[in-house]
């Protein structure tokens, strides 16, 4: 097919620079596409009579551009590089688009773009060409500002306008253009566009020799309409076509001031006639007509009259029609808006198959039948439709776009049936239609399909026989009735009962109708639903469409109602603005650039979000149609009025701050431990804290510096988990959980874990993780044990630490014929990506590789679900105790935008959290919640995402295997001796033997209190002696912070402490379990030492052994000293050890299951403290506090 022909035109007289210059210029010329009569009816069908408000047309004008001077090299050898060369024909709304997602997406710089549009404009917003009538400025249109394209890398995109595509050579993958010109390209997308259609009595030529004729697509249109306006003998004018574009044509002639006359001549009987039924259109019809603009409907003209040019030889000058009636209608300018025709002039030239009615026809990936050329757009044709919306041509960008970057870890993205509902102003009537807005018009069998394809497995017998929808149940509401429309039958008034049909007639309707409509304030309303009224089809409103987001929304989730069909129309109004408070974050708020409500929020409560202005650039919100401002004025309005709320968080009574103000310190000052940060920050320069801020502030030191946790500045401040790498048990042992990243682990993995479980005789079982975690390897075997899985290939789990736990997945695209993301290779990279990360409470994740979330990535602090368009990324939920839903944080992401997103999530949240504060209850305290979140994480508002950038990246950088470095050093693993003055060995607990795996034995239901004093012994304390039981070596004293060991003395456990600048002191070993040694040590407000149980917090001092927050509590304290003689030997002052195992024996102490079932098993397990194994007394339940510590369990 050969290209439309040309010819000039007159035109306004000039532009106008950047300096404000007028531009001397040739004629531009118009393009026009015959349509045969056979097409006639085809033009106008809604899925191309759209395109009338959005067209992509690309052509015009010829001249060059002079702002800012593209690249003036032209040939096959531009771009001489390693990269892909794309090829983009066309300049328009969706070519920008597809241009602007791939310098998006293109992470890795695999591509070098180039385009050519035939126009001298930068690609401008074609849906408001309407509004160019009233400014006369097309910069005021332009999508980016010269500006962007200025800013451009030139090794990645180039461009060229005023420069046609006049052919593609396929096989030799070029294209030529205008200008003589020939490209080599890796891919091409054609993104042409659609031109205007001609009725079938007028032919391109003619239209281009006859003065008055004109079609409403470019600014060159625009242009010679306003110029030909101008001219005196012009006053009656007549736009030929009801539909989208011929109303937007009509309201811009008739706010002409030099037209007085405005006539539509419509084939139908009422306009919009593919976007509304009858009654909707006549509404439209009589608010027109009352404008003063006549309407002919019902009409078609035959033929088009002119008369010769008086001073032009051979061009002819429009006079009007005559009708089908043989009637002479007059006019002096007409505007043909009856329908577009996909311009695939280039693709037919070229061999690529193009649809019969018109169309390159792609596949479900855009790809044509050509190799490497795809068609995007109005230009494109999917499974026989072309589409002339705005919205399905970004939809085809992002696919394309996401398809040429994405697909290494994700499947590629296909075409599905784009969203068709619009929202317009025509004629100053607000117009809307929504969903699939003529579901009613169907045969039966069409509806139950249409109903079938929503309520899953359903068949048209399954929907009751209905015929009137809401009369209340409830008698003291409003009883007001609505008549359902049934298409097979007349319409019954409302004011009359319908007829009654006998008992047992039913007719099986699968779709009913709610119908409003008032003709006083032109509101019209037609609601679509299902005939159980549950879920919502599709609609038409006319006047009232502030509803129209929220019912948009509603149908594209196919989410059943939660309320009767009749209150979408009763009662749906609301006093006061709607400010879309009810709306869901990722509501569809702008459908021409596809922004959410939750963008919107994102930008509107930030600095770049001042005004409705910085929106728009911010967001392209309102931007296309502008339909949608009025709801987004109302958001920005509402959220710009939202107050936050203030939190007292002092860390604790050493440091008068939140933990987030101590980070900054830390971080700001670049200080290194524990005690240069007291002395800084600290209530008191001497205290040497407690056992809620040494771990707040070892997380702090691992998050900035990620120095080993046992280094000998750092150990002190370690819980027990952290202290030794493994998680303590109730009996005193630990379990080991190695890594598995994603749950994925080799045959020769599972073996090597069994093999190691069997050699320790450790209780095995799966985490609900996806890992193995093996139970009871006591202290001492713990290097042995990471030794052994360290050759095996496994490193630490970190199942210890408040830092990453593990990334659940399921086998997305791996095995699972449902997958459509690689859900276990984005875990695995996730979960070794993070690993080590310390943070203020634990935190998990979780990757699903598809929608239906087998990997419960929503119950994790961040989760991350795969669609057809790209990732889900969710934040903060959790399970546990107090279980919470993650909320959607982002739609849509690009496989290589996810990571760097859960990196700048994670960072804030370690900058901000409060200590032991979970990702969920940390978005909910955040001052704007996950809104104030997105702004920070996807808006930047801060300035500060280089900055979390650099902070994951220095801690991933920095990982270390803290197991690996401990087998490594002979000095760490001697920290591990259960008794540092003996190698001997004794257990924590009897160990029995249930379901074939060893275990501890049970803990009574209750046991004595325990009191005990140096007066319960039988040797005054006078009498008792200085006994060595280490060396200061075996200490490993440091200036910087506590240490402490455990020794044997007889069949006592003793645990023996060195504190800084105060010197050594003793306590028994024993309380529950025998654990004290590895207890936190701290001092209270008012100086006393004391250690921290680590099973159940209570605090004992190191003096006497009283129990500071729980008096009903007293151990035995020692006194201890280094030798005065200098030999470096730790001495206690110690009863003889017959007397004293006759009150701390190991054997004394040991749970027994015997003695357990006896006094009664405590079947929650609860920690106690436990008593000498011949008394019982009442189970204990105080919860007394003070000092720093509480008796509270802190897993």
């Amino acid at each position: 097919m050969p290209g439309p022909p040309s010819a000039t035109l007159e035109t306004s007289s000039g532009k106008i620079d950047q300096q404000d210059k007028p531009i001397p210029r040739s004629e531009p010329t118009r393009r026009v596409v015959d349509l045969p009569a056979d097409h006639a009816e085809v033009a106008e069908a809604w899925t191309r009579n759209e395109s009338e408000a959005a067209a992509d047309l690309q052509g015009g004008e010829t001249i060059t551009s002079t702002v800012p001077p593209p690249n003036d090299l032209h040939d096959t050898n531009l771009y001489a590089g390693d990269r892909s060369v794309i090829f983009v024909v066309g300049l328009g709304m969706v070519g920008i688009a597809f241009i602007e997602k791939l310098l998006n997406l293109d992470t890795k710089r695999r591509y070098f773009i180039i385009t050519c549009g035939e126009e001298v404009h930068f690609a401008y917003n074609r849906v408001g060409l309407t509004e160019y009538f009233e400014h006369r400025n097309v910069e005021d249109l332009y999508l980016n500002p010269p500006s962007w394209y200025a800013e451009q890398q030139p090794d990645q995109f180039r461009y060229y306008l005023g420069e046609t595509v006049t052919a593609l050579s396929p096989k030799e993958h070029l294209v030529h253009t205008s200008k003589g010109h020939s490209f080599k390209y890796d891919k091409c997308v054609i993104a042409t566009g659609s031109g205007a259609g001609l009725p079938p009595y007028v032919s391109s030529e003619s239209a281009l020799k006859t003065r008055g004729v004109f079609v409403y697509r470019n600014i060159a249109d625009l242009d010679a309409i306003i110029s030909y306006a101008e001219k005196d003998e012009v006053k009656r004018s007549v736009i030929v076509g009801g539909g989208l574009l011929g109303l937007e044509a009509a309201k811009a002639v008739y706010d002409l001031p030099t037209i007085p006359e405005v006539t539509i001549i419509n084939r139908q009987a009422v306009p919009l006639s593919r976007q509304l039924d009858t009654d909707a259109g006549e509404m439209v019809l009589r608010k027109i007509e009352a404008m003063g603009v006549k309407v002919l409907t019902k009409c078609s003209p035959t033929k088009q009259l002119s008369r010769p040019s008086e001073d032009v030889p051979g061009e002819e000058v429009f006079t009007g029609f005559i009708l089908q009636d043989g009637t002479t209608f007059e006019a002096d300018l007409v505007i043909y808006a009856i329908g577009i025709k996909p311009r695939d002039e280039l693709a037919v030239a070229s061999g690529i198959e193009c649809h019969p009615k018109g169309g390159i026809i792609v596949h479900d990936d855009l790809q044509t039948s050509a190799q490497d050329v795809y068609a995007i757009g109005e230009c494109a044709s999917w499974k026989g439709n072309t589409y002339g919306l705005i919205g399905p041509g970004v939809e085809m960008a992002d696919i394309l776009s996401f398809n040429l970057t994405q697909t290494d870890t994700h499947a590629p993205r296909v075409m599905n049936a784009p969203d068709l509902s619009t929202k317009l102003k025509l004629m100053g009537v607000d117009v809307a239609s929504f969903g699939d807005f003529f579901a009613d018009m169907r045969p039966v069998e069409g509806q139950a399909k249409t109903v079938s394809q929503i309520v899953k497995g359903t068949t048209p017998a399954d929907f009751p026989s209905k015929e009137i929808i809401g009369v209340p149940e409830n008698k003291a509401e409003p009883s007001i009735q609505i008549a359902i429309d049934d298409p097979r039958r007349s319409k019954q008034p409302v004011s009359k009962p319908l007829p009654s049909r006998k008992r047992g007639d039913r007719i099986d309707e699968p779709i009913k109708c709610l119908v409003y409509k008032d003709p006083f304030a032109l509101t019209y309303k037609k609601y679509i639903f299902t005939a159980d009224g549950r879920y919502l089809l599709g609609g038409q409103m006319i006047g009232d469409v502030d509803d129209y987001v929220k019912l948009v929304a509603i149908v594209k989730k196919k989410k059943a109602l939660e309320v009767p069909p009749s209150q979408f129309i009763v009662g749906a109004k609301k006093n006061g603005t709607d400010a879309g408070e009810d709306l869901d974050d990722d509501a569809q708020i702008c459908s021409c650039h596809n922004v959410s409500k939750g963008r919107i929020v994102q930008c509107v409560k930030n600095g770049e979000g001042n005004s409705i202005g910085d929106l728009k650039t911010k967001t392209k919100v309102g931007t296309g149609c502008g339909g949608c401002m009025p709801l987004v004025t109302n958001i920005f309005n509402a959220e710009m009025k939202r107050a936050g709320r203030e939190l007292d968080n002092r860390l604790c009574s050493h440091f008068a701050m939140p933990r987030a103000d101590l980070f900054n310190i830390v971080r700001i000052k670049k200080l290194r431990n524990f005690t240069q940060i007291m002395q800084d920050a600290g209530v008191s320069k001497d205290s040497i804290g407690c056992e809620i801020c040494k771990p707040a502030i070892g997380s702090i030191l691992s998050s900035i510096y990620n120095e080993h946790v046992m280094s000998p500045a750092h150990h002190q401040n370690q819980d027990t988990n952290d202290r030794f790498l493994a998680n303590i048990q109730r009996n005193g042992t630990f379990s080991v959980i190695p890594r598995i990243a994603a749950g994925e682990v080799t045959p020769d993995g599972l073996i090597a874990i069994g093999n190691v479980a069997k050699k320790y005789g450790l209780y095995t079982k799966i985490t609900g993780g996806q890992r193995i975690d093996m139970f009871g390897a006591r202290k001492d075997d713990l290097p042995d044990i990471w030794e052994a899985l360290n050759n095996a290939g496994f490193e630490s789990g970190h199942a210890y630490g408040k830092s990453l736990r593990t990334v659940k997945s399921c086998v997305g695209t791996t095995w699972c014929r449902y997958g459509v993301g690689d859900s276990v290779g984005l875990a695995v990279q996730l979960e070794n990506r993070y690993r080590g990360v310390r943070s203020p409470h634990k935190f998990k994740g979780g990757v699903s590789g598809c929608v239906r979330e087998c990997a419960e990535a929503q119950s994790k602090d961040f989760g991350i679900i795969a669609t057809d368009k790209g990732w889900n990324i969710f934040v903060g939920g959790n399970g546990g105790a107090t279980p919470r839903h993650a909320e959607l944080f982002a739609k849509d992401i690009p496989p290589t935008k996810v990571i760097r997103i859960i990196d700048r999530y994670l960072a804030y949240y370690i900058m901000t959290a409060d200590r032991l504060q979970r990702t969920a209850r940390w978005i909910e305290n955040m001052e704007g919640g996950i809104e104030k979140l997105r702004r920070v994480i996807l808006q930047d508002e801060l300035g500060i995402c280089s900055e979390l950038d650099a902070f994951m990246d220095n801690l991933i950088n920095t990982y270390e295997d803290e197991w690996a470095t401990v087998v490594k050093d002979p000095a760490k693993r001697k920290q591990f001796k259960q008794f540092v003055n003996t190698d001997e060995r004794r257990p924590q607990a009897e160990i029995i033997t249930e379901r074939g795996q060893q275990r501890p034995a049970d803990w009574a239901k209750a046991y004595p209190e325990v009191k005990l004093s140096p007066g319960q012994l039988t040797t005054p304390k006078a009498e008792w002696k200085w006994i060595k039981v280490a060396t200061k070596d075996d200490m490993m004293p440091t200036e910087v912070g506590t240490t402490s060991v455990a020794v044997k003395y007889g069949d006592t456990q003793l645990a023996v402490y060195h504190v800084p600048k105060r010197g050594y002191y003793s306590t028994q070993q024993m309380q529950s379990s025998f654990v004290l040694d590895h207890g936190i040590i701290g001092d209270s407000p008012d100086g006393n030492l004391y250690v921290s149980c680590p099973l159940h917090k209570r605090n004992f001092t190191l003096t006497t052994g009283d129990c500071l927050n729980d008096s009903q509590y007293q151990i035995l304290a020692f006194e201890a000293r280094e030798n005065p003689d200098g030999l470096g030997d730790i001495q206690l002052r110690l009863p003889p050890k017959d007397d004293i195992d006759a009150i701390l024996g190991t054997e004394k102490w040991l749970v027994r299951q015997a003695q357990s079932e006896a006094l009664g098993l405590n079947e929650a397990t609860q920690v106690d403290i436990v008593g000498p194994q011949d008394k019982a007394t009442p189970e204990l339940s105080g919860t007394c506090q003070s000092g720093c510590g509480s008796n509270k369990l802190e897993w």
